[in-house]
């Protein structure tokens, strides 16, 4: 084995980017929160961009390495170090046998994404490496790591070299107080005018309870509702409707309270209204907000979040061109 886990960080997965296509029998998509993040990681060390690293979330790991690798931490700012010495984020380098790898603590962000060149050789599992630990699918035997563990890496590519760099403006990391665009609708119909307006007005902070499967908000005002008969198999709530799928990316309010945005290991069906949907453009940006951050959300059209999909396509093109072809 490549790695050995001596200590294993606060939550530390194996993600790609996902498993598409199974979203209809309940198995969601997993993969990294954080998906550009991911690629430029991999990236910078020679892999492909859909490579599987560690997603490393407010605490890194310490992981002793039996054999020389090319390294690359990218997405929040978790300073690396090798044998307690510094090394920079968003920048490939190197590690020897017998070296291990440590973080300094967590200076902005959530979520940080270490590639090793060759990528991490877990089994694939439904046409994907990504942990899906409710499951118990994929990653490492489908869960986050723990001491002990023996992690794999695969065969390096030839241009896997350190000093490769991602300059500042292209990097995309947390904001401080960032707005969350998303698609009004779905259930929307469910509340009243005056209570989607408040929504749109007030400002939310990251309940402690976010996690991969969804980001809990709170602090706004509750939801009014539109007065209705409940139909049969809804519930009595009017936060209820009957069974419906839930879009990644949505945004479901249990009993009118809190917004739920349900992330990448989040179930795919339910009982409960959604309000609309967050973008995909800003889908990375919750994966790397903390506990108790502010945030707004903010209604978009369609051309609004196609227009924004695009600008994230072009600064991901912008990193391809930088680096040049793995």
């Amino acid at each position: 084995m490549a790695i050995k886990v001596q200590k294993p960080g606060l939550a530390t997965s194996v993600q790609d980017l996902g498993r598409p296509g199974y979203y209809d029998v309940g198995i969601p998509l997993s993969g990294a929160l954080d998906r550009f993040a991911l690629r430029c990681a991999n990236m910078l060390v020679g892999n492909d961009e859909g490579a599987a690293a560690l997603e490393c979330t407010f605490l890194g790991p310490e992981l002793l390495f039996t054999t020389p690798a090319v390294l690359a931490v990218t997405g929040a700012e978790l300073p690396p170090k090798v044998d307690g010495v510094a090394q920079p984020t968003w920048t490939s380098f190197p590690i020897e046998a017998g070296q291990v790898l440590s973080f300094d603590f967590l200076k902005r962000g959530a979520r940080a994404y270490l590639a090793v060149s060759g990528g991490i050789d877990v089994p694939v599992v439904l046409g994907s490496r990504s942990t899906y630990a409710l499951g118990g699918l994929g990653g490492y035997e489908g869960r986050p790591l723990k001491a002990g563990d023996d992690v794999a890496i695969g065969e390096a590519a030839g241009n896997s070299s350190p000093g490769a760099s991602i300059p500042e403006h292209l990097r995309r990391g947390a904001v401080p107080s960032p707005t969350l665009r998303m698609l009004p609708g779905l259930y929307e119909h469910r509340i009243t005018p005056e209570a989607s307006k408040r929504f749109f007005a007030d400002t939310w902070k990251v309940a402690p309870e976010a996690d991969r499967i969804g980001y809990r908000f709170r602090g706004g005002a509750p939801l009014t509702f539109v007065e209705r008969t409940p139909p049969f198999g809804a519930g009595s709530d009017p936060s209820n409707i009957v069974d419906s799928c839930y879009p990644y990316g949505s945004i479901q309010v249990p009993g009118g309270t809190e917004p739920i945005v349900l992330h990448r290991d989040a179930v795919s069906g339910g009982g409960y209204f959604m309000l609309g949907t967050v973008i995909s453009a800003d889908m990375d940006f919750i994966g790397q907000l903390q506990p108790h951050s502010k945030i707004q959300f903010v209604p978009v059209d369609m051309a609004a979040a196609l227009a924004a999909r695009r600008e994230r396509a072009g600064v991901l093109e912008a990193v391809r061109h930088h680096l040049g072809p793995v």
